[in-house]
């Protein structure tokens, strides 16, 4: 992957004690509703991250990218050729240590009025999107090329508990969830398509893992995947959230 360019707009504030990046419309907007941001690996601080949060906002949606990683997000470095133990970092960041911060700032947004909430996952978050998606704590979902799913028991389970709408960003080439397993999504949750009234896998070719948050946007057909997966992301929010 690799770092984005461009100016962060929003602003870091602490939602019930833990740290958020977020971004609000300039314009008028509904405050009861709400996108949480849910990172990849490297967390609230990688302005990739930072401008897409911008972007929903410009959209009309109040997104709030949450630090669900304590701090301690996988190192940068990584994207210009660093090497580090993922499968390390992940065991320091199981369920028990990060799903307790993303409770925290919902619990503290209800509280200021926020009723509906819509999520996003890229990568890692995206196992943050079906478990709140599982407790019907959010309205709908969007992941994008999404990691540490369990194939076909989360997409079986989804369809079994969750009222939320979803859609899938999904690439050629990705390990994390192959051809394979979207071909399972369409199966079991869309009925065999590839579209529903409530479930939308979208495809871009020649893109591949990561592509929709650190993908390499000198490539025509990368740019064009991050740039599709944006516009469908907002567009599945505008229609169901």
């Amino acid at each position: 992957g690799v770092r984005h360019e461009g100016t962060p707009e929003g602003k870091i504030e602490f939602i019930g004690g833990v740290r958020c990046y977020v971004g609000t419309p300039s314009g008028e907007y509904n405050e009861e509703k709400a996108v949480l941001f849910l990172t990849d690996v490297f967390g609230i601080d990688l302005i990739n991250a930072q401008l897409l949060v911008d972007d929903l906002a410009r959209n009309g949606f109040k997104t709030i990218a949450i630090d669900y990683l304590n701090g301690d997000p996988f190192p940068v470095d990584v994207l210009t050729g660093g090497k580090h133990d993922i499968n390390a970092w992940i065991v320091k960041h199981g369920n028990d240590q990060t799903r307790p911060n993303i409770d925290r700032v919902v619990a503290v947004l209800k509280e200021q009025g926020v009723k509906d909430f819509g999520s996003t996952g890229y990568c890692f978050g995206s196992r943050y999107g079906f478990d709140l998606a599982f407790e019907n704590i959010t309205k709908v979902t969007v992941v994008s090329h999404p990691s540490l799913l369990k194939v076909p028991k989360d997409l079986e389970k989804y369809k079994k508990l969750s009222k939320a709408p979803l859609l899938i960003n999904s690439c050629t080439v990705d390990q994390r969830f192959p051809r394979e397993y979207q071909a399972e999504a369409d199966r079991i949750l869309g009925d065999g398509e590839q579209f529903t009234a409530t479930y939308r896998r979208e495809y871009f070719e020649g893109c591949t893992h990561g592509f929709a948050i650190r993908g390499d946007v000198s490539k025509p057909e990368v740019k064009a995947g991050k740039e599709g997966s944006f516009k469908a992301t907002v567009l599945f929010f505008k229609n169901y959230l």
